[in-house]
């Protein structure tokens, strides 16, 4: 039998990845697609986030997880609830309106929105379903509904969560440099970071462990290579991971 979902009430999923190659900090979007019976016109054609309705049976959590998984395959990735969103005009555009109708949504939905943090090449998008696609968080195409909105604001509150709290470690691979820290919270901050005062800070940290390793494969002096240990950050009582820029 299928669950019965709750048709006003919905979860909105904010996917970050980082490209490490590109210094790029990307957003997950599906595409949305829909023709008319005749297929002779197209009536959207646009991006969203993924998300849905909620299940009875399921919390907001069970809800947001289940979304992310049925988009990327992945579980136990970094995920925060962030806001609600429930503007009376948040579904009202000419294209939503066309959308909602064919899909028999309510035009008056509440949506709550999570981020999540991933490495983008965990996921495989070449056989995605749903058409999903990478795009820079600098160079967002068209976007249905209030998801625009609903991007800008968790943007700004990772900004604000990665100055007090490890989560940028989530974007990065097991083993990186320095200079990849760097330019993964230039990415997010979009200012430009002091080098040698930010590299202190960090290094100075207990839980950021140098390896007895360095890059392979480069044409460039290989660099140092580091790890964060959630472990000794967990151990720490008065952990103090507060960034100036």
């Amino acid at each position: 039998m299928r669950a019965k979902e709750i048709l006003n009430v919905s979860v909105d999923c904010v996917v970050f990845g980082y490209d490490i190659k590109a210094k790029s900090l990307n957003v997950l979007l599906i595409k949305r697609y829909l023709e008319s019976v005749a297929k002779s016109n197209v009536l959207v054609d646009d991006y969203v986030l993924t998300g849905y309705h909620v299940y009875e049976h399921e919390t907001l959590d069970e809800a947001s997880a289940r979304v992310l998984k049925e988009l990327t395959g992945l579980t136990n990735l970094y995920k925060k609830q962030f806001k609600v969103f429930g503007a009376p005009d948040r579904l009202m555009g000419k294209s939503d309106q066309i959308w909602v109708k064919s899909k028999k949504f309510s035009s008056r939905t509440f949506t709550v929105a999570y981020y999540f943090l991933l490495k983008t090449n965990d996921v495989d998008l070449k056989a995605n379903q749903h058409k999903a696609k990478w795009f820079p968080l600098g160079e967002l195409p068209k976007l249905g509904f209030d998801h625009k909105k609903i991007i800008e604001e968790a943007h700004e509150d990772l900004k604000a969560k990665c100055l007090s709290e490890p989560i940028t470690f989530e974007l990065l691979p097991l083993k990186f440099t320095m200079n990849d820290v760097q330019d993964l919270y230039q990415s997010i901050l979009g200012v430009e970071i002091d080098n040698r005062n930010f590299r202190r800070k960090l290094i100075s940290r207990k839980y950021i462990i140098a390896l007895d390793e360095k890059q392979v494969g480069v044409s460039k002096k290989p660099a140092q290579l580091y790890m964060f240990s959630k472990d000794v950050y967990d151990k720490i009582s008065n952990k103090n991971y507060l960034i100036s820029m």
